[in-house]
């Protein structure tokens, strides 16, 4: 037994893993030997997010053989976002180290980014691929043009927002509630937090396999994306100042004109539908338009308050878990993150 099998993780490494089977024994080989004694104690958070190649049964292998890694196995595939949730809600370790499974980030890194962590003056370091490896025009150029976007509307002053290689303060990543695809903006999430970010270079590794399971398309998804965020940036904890400066608009250009419309009918007694039709039903629609926009800001305003009032449940559930002794619990059917039924109980 090592003198370091008894003590809490100081360290966890979470992976998300999908149809990677190729790549789990060599990156676990290599993630061991770069934490080996100076980054210990530490624990492996392996998520698989429901495979269906020999994933799971290389995952397995890995947690029989060592005792500090823990196997996540997904009721279904979730999505990178959700992996990673599972994988922090599991951590425990005070720096959560997050990377890609596919060996396109290298281990080596680790050490820099941990001794830039170790400074104490930021709780997030984001992996910074200056040399990209990836097509120019399908991969780099849109990459390019999202990350500085990114940047200027989150106000976060950094150029990778797309790398999972990252390192996280605990109680920072654990206050961050993620869902959808939002991964890539957790850096803008955690600074509207006041967490401090900073930027280690990192090294682009071409994947052994030579794909990636995003492509193209990915690139107006992440347009949305940003959307979201500009309005969880801004506009999360009071959604009626979104939608009522509109609202208002709306209705106060329309009742202009209605009541411009009924003046003119009270002094000339025109025919208001003959003469004015198209104007008036303009007028009706913006004053339409302005009560649901007033309406959703309302509705907005009471859901925000349900949401900070009511306990946050998992999005995900876990099909079964390998490992985890330093929890006291087996190998076997777990849904709940642990210490969640604590803090319900608590509530």
């Amino acid at each position: 037994m090592r003198e370091y099998d008894n003590l809490p993780p100081k360290y966890s490494v979470v992976v998300p893993f999908h149809d990677e089977q190729e790549s789990v024994l060599e990156l676990h080989r290599k993630l061991s030997e770069v934490m080996a004694g100076r980054y210990e104690p530490v624990e492996f958070i392996y998520v698989d997010d429901q495979s269906k190649d020999a994933t799971p049964q290389r995952l397995a292998e890995v947690a029989e053989l060592d005792p500090r890694v823990t196997v996540l196995r997904l009721k279904r595939n979730y999505g990178q976002t959700t992996a990673l949730a599972a994988g922090f809600d599991y951590a425990t370790g005070d720096a959560i180290i997050s990377m890609d499974g596919d060996l396109q980030h290298d281990p080596a890194d680790i050490p820099a980014m941990l001794e830039r962590f170790a400074s104490g003056d930021c709780e997030i370091v984001s992996g910074w691929r200056q040399h990209r490896v990836d097509n120019f025009f399908l991969r780099r150029v849109p990459s390019r043009a999202a990350n500085w976007v990114m940047a200027k509307l989150s106000g976060v002053d950094i150029h990778d927002f797309g790398t999972t290689f990252k390192v996280y303060r605990r109680d920072t990543i654990k206050s961050i509630h993620l869902y959808g695809e939002m991964h890539r903006f957790i850096p803008a999430l955690a600074s509207w937090n006041g967490a401090n970010v900073v930027e280690v270079p990192i090294r682009n590794i071409v994947r052994p396999e030579g794909k990636s399971h995003y492509g193209i398309s990915r690139t107006l998804r992440v347009l949305f994306d940003i959307i979201t965020i500009r309005f969880l940036m801004r506009y999360m904890t009071r959604p009626l100042h979104f939608f009522g400066p509109p609202g208002l608009l709306g209705i106060s250009v329309g009742s202009v004109i209605l009541f411009g419309l009924f003046v003119e009918k009270i002094l000339w007694n025109i025919d208001l539908f003959a003469e004015h039709g198209p104007l008036m039903l303009l007028a009706m629609m913006l004053c339409l338009f302005g009560v649901q926009l007033l309406a959703l800001g309302l509705v907005g305003e009471l859901l925000m308050r349900t949401h900070f009032e009511s306990g946050a449940e998992p999005v995900y559930r876990i099909e079964r878990i390998i490992g985890r002794s330093r929890l006291g619990t087996t190998s076997g059917e777990l849904s709940d993150p642990p210490f969640a039924a604590a803090k319900r109980a608590a509530k």
